[in-house]
């Protein structure tokens, strides 16, 4: 077939077994009608209709033909509408990778702002630690990653917008709440200081994991860890065994766990959080999100 024109001289003959009334409605006239069809007969080895001098009738191979015709000429007659919605960002793909700490914070209201405004986009979302997001990001895997910055600036090929910056808390066990560990006011006294900490390793998140270390060491106690763990799942999940305490983000108290305690800190440090991805990538999906995050989430102090 040289060109659509064929296909869909097939289809106005199929709609109206009449030669005389498919090319009325083709703006052409019968003969050069009667042509194209006879072409894409002999093109496909098979005739398409039955003729006789009172009617046309598809013939069992044409009726079997037209179940495939008709979906395809309408997919290619879809094309320019769906070229332009990648090229406006509302039709593709995300690939969308976050922190932990994110699934309580900041993902499901930009998930579902994006999603409100970009119904058709697939998102993908990806759960990994902030050091593993960087590396895919600088492979060129992924498109965008909530994460918890690293020290000094990012590497030149990555941007970075802060999106939130929130306070730490102690996750304590509630056996040490028990034992009237805590101020009359809900803050903390001196005497958890040298309670065990759970942590994270420092290559996860340095920033993070400094924030916890210099709070604890200004109150003149080195911190004791007695157990790492990179999901902040899993680190309430110990404080809730009562292996130690850990200072995580306010956010985490969406985390409700039997046996843990959430209490505000004196002078708690700011955690920030933001959106990295790759400089030079100009995918429109990313474009979305990105002005979703600037407008909505954008420098936000929870």
């Amino acid at each position: 077939m040289k060109d659509m024109r064929q296909l869909h001289h097939f289809l106005a003959v199929a709609d109206t077994l009449h030669f005389n009334q498919a090319a009325e409605r083709l703006g052409i006239t019968q003969p050069p009608l009667s042509q194209s069809i006879q072409a894409l007969e002999r093109e496909l080895g098979a005739p398409l209709f039955v003729r006789s001098k009172r009617s046309v009738a598809l013939t069992a191979f044409g009726r079997q033909w037209l179940d495939h015709v008709r979906p395809a000429v309408a997919a290619i007659a879809a094309l320019p509408d769906i070229a332009r919605a990648l090229r406006d960002g509302r039709a593709g793909r995300l690939d969308l990778s976050f922190v932990s700490t994110a699934d309580y914070n900041l993902l499901p209201a930009l998930v579902r702002a994006y999603a409100a405004r970009f119904p058709e986009v697939e998102l993908t979302l990806t759960e990994a630690t902030s050091d593993v997001q960087i590396e895919r990001l600088l492979d060129g895997q992924g498109q965008a990653g909530i994460i918890i910055p690293p020290e000094g600036p990012l590497p030149a090929a990555l941007s970075y917008l802060p999106l939130l910056r929130e306070p730490l808390v102690a996750a304590m066990p509630e056996a040490w709440v028990a034992e009237a560990r805590l101020r009359h006011s809900g803050s903390l006294g001196s005497d958890w200081l040298d309670r065990p900490l759970i942590l994270f390793p420092r290559r996860v998140a340095p920033i993070f994991h400094d924030l916890v270390t210099t709070y604890l060491e200004r109150r003149a106690q080195p911190p004791h860890i007695r157990q790492e763990a990179i999901q902040m799942q899993t680190i309430i999940s110990l404080v809730s065994a009562e292996m130690g305490f850990a200072l995580v983000p306010a956010s985490m108290r969406h985390l409700a766990r039997t046996g843990v305690r959430y209490v505000d800190l004196d002078d708690a440090p700011l955690l920030e959080t933001g959106l990295a991805w790759r400089g030079g990538d100009a995918a429109a999906t990313l474009a979305g999100l990105i002005e979703v995050a600037r407008a909505d989430y954008g420098g936000r102090v929870s």
